[in-house]
């Protein structure tokens, strides 16, 4: 998809494209060539599991009760396999930081280029908006918290944690250019919003038991009316 001048969404090419080219570049190590023997495509989808296993535990126990021994039983793969592919309860969590931005950006793209080819005439603003809270809701955020929160704290969590961290946002902000070169003179207004979406929607999340649906709702539209004001001023 791409945009107009006037931000509202148009095609579907250009969407593929770039949904393509991001998550070619966010994709972990362990992903980026496809296995061509049985062997590894068994090997890929074990890993994999544990991955899950492991997103599942951080949501449900957090991060000081994530262990090898936990997600292998969860998983229901036996603990030489998870130590051929984790030796360490570091190595599992480096791999679940790589595995949950990954997963993140995949999810976001999904929806956010979906809403896109169903509401062409809609403005650009507010379904990414719309689509960032969205994700923000999602078992992948959940975990992503866990770990940010943790990482305050565990050296050794955020010397895996901070270089993705920032390399997801490098790469949104790369494609972001790519993607959407008539609002490149209108740049530093979409890097404002964009950081400006993000911090009200990991608020709202954390203070949403406390506030209830209306104030969050309040909240949500005001966001998007500021988003907007930005591209305009």
């Amino acid at each position: 998809m791409e945009a107009t001048g006037s931000g509202k969404a148009t095609g579907t090419g250009a969407g593929s494209t770039m949904q393509k080219r991001m998550l070619a570049a966010m994709r972990p190590a362990a992903m980026r060539e496809e296995p061509q023997r049985w062997q590894q495509r068994k090997s890929g989808l074990t890993r994999l599991k544990l991955l899950e296993a492991a997103t599942d535990c951080l949501v449900e126990g957090g991060y000081g009760r994530l262990s090898t021994a936990q997600v292998s039983e969860r998983a229901g793969v036996s603990r030489g396999a998870m130590h051929h592919h984790f030796a360490t309860r570091i190595d599992l969590v480096a791999a679940v930081v790589e595995h949950v931005f990954y997963q993140r950006m995949h999810l976001f793209l999904e929806d956010y280029l979906g809403t896109m080819a169903q509401h062409r005439d809609a403005e650009l603003v507010e379904l990414a908006t719309d689509a960032a809270w969205r994700s923000v809701q999602t078992r992948e955020y959940a975990a992503y918290l866990e770990l940010a929160v943790a990482a305050r704290t565990d050296a050794e969590l955020n010397a895996a944690f901070e270089p993705a961290a920032r390399r997801y946002d490098e790469v949104w902000i790369a494609e972001m250019i790519e993607s959407f070169p008539q609002w490149r003179d209108q740049w530093e207004a979409m890097k404002l919003g964009n950081d400006f979406a993000i911090a009200v929607h990991s608020g709202l999340l954390l203070h949403r038991p406390v506030f209830g649906p209306e104030r969050v709702e309040r909240v949500l539209r005001l966001t998007i009316e500021t988003v907007r004001r930005l591209y305009r001023d």
